[in-house]
């Protein structure tokens, strides 16, 4: 395959980067039941509206809570407040409960010599997360590894969040690369749609999250078993 265009790679974070069940799922049960005072029974009933299956204990491929933002899942469980209400709650659950998240947070596998192997083949690297940025940077930095990104972009960083083609955009406007240049790697169907809206020059699905081979194989133009599969396709 001819790579040599591809200039950079932009990873989504939760499932592609670092565990999505084991991280959001304590994570948004313990915080319905402090927001809410509910136990965690009903706030397992809240978060199955939101994609999660309690019978298997996973977040559903393509649902709100895999894919979606904080914004989107407080209308869900807050659709009785004001808008600026649920603005509010948006930010103060993205604040309260970063360092939350960060202490769950557990990556698919070592991170580091993957992402040291595609800088020393001179890809530039980011991150396209539809989390909010501050527990986006606070889970980077609990382990180290904010140097390795020219760019960390959220759904509160853009004017519209994954699918818009936004944050592809607004890496190759950063880097000053074309976005034909940019690789998308994700592991659910948003992120490939974020690809094809944002002019990537390629799509990457891989099966360490939410995402199903046979949901992701229609859309992308491979398909991996995870990122440590990267640099065997792209050199």
């Amino acid at each position: 395959m001819n790579t040599h265009n591809f200039k950079a790679i932009l990873f989504d974070k939760d499932g592609t980067l670092f565990d999505v069940d084991g991280t959001w799922v304590p994570v948004y049960r313990h915080m319905l039941q402090s927001e809410k005072g509910i136990d965690a029974a009903a706030a397992e009933q809240l978060m199955s509206l939101a994609g999660y299956e309690i019978a298997s204990k996973r977040i559903t491929g393509g649902s709100i809570m895999a894919a979606g933002t904080t914004r989107q899942m407080v209308d869900l469980w807050w659709p009785l407040e004001t808008t600026a209400a649920r603005t509010d709650i948006a930010q103060h659950i993205d604040q309260k409960y970063a360092a939350l998240s960060a202490s769950y947070l557990v990556p698919l596998m070592p991170l580091e010599p993957i992402f040291d192997a595609l800088k020393n083949h001179g890809f530039l690297l980011g991150v396209a997360t539809n989390d909010s940025y501050p527990s986006t940077i606070r889970q980077l930095e609990s382990k180290n590894l904010t140097h390795y990104f020219e760019k960390i972009l959220t759904a509160d960083t853009v004017p519209r969040a994954k699918p818009s083609g936004d944050m592809i955009r607004s890496f190759a406007a950063t880097t000053g690369i074309n976005v034909s240049d940019i690789v998308m790697v994700g592991d659910n169907t948003h992120d490939i749609e974020e690809a094809r809206n944002g002019g990537a020059g390629l799509a990457v699905g891989v099966l360490t999250g939410n995402g199903t081979r046979a949901e992701l194989k229609h859309e992308a133009d491979h398909v991996l078993d995870s990122i440590s599969d990267l640099i065997t396709l792209l050199t």
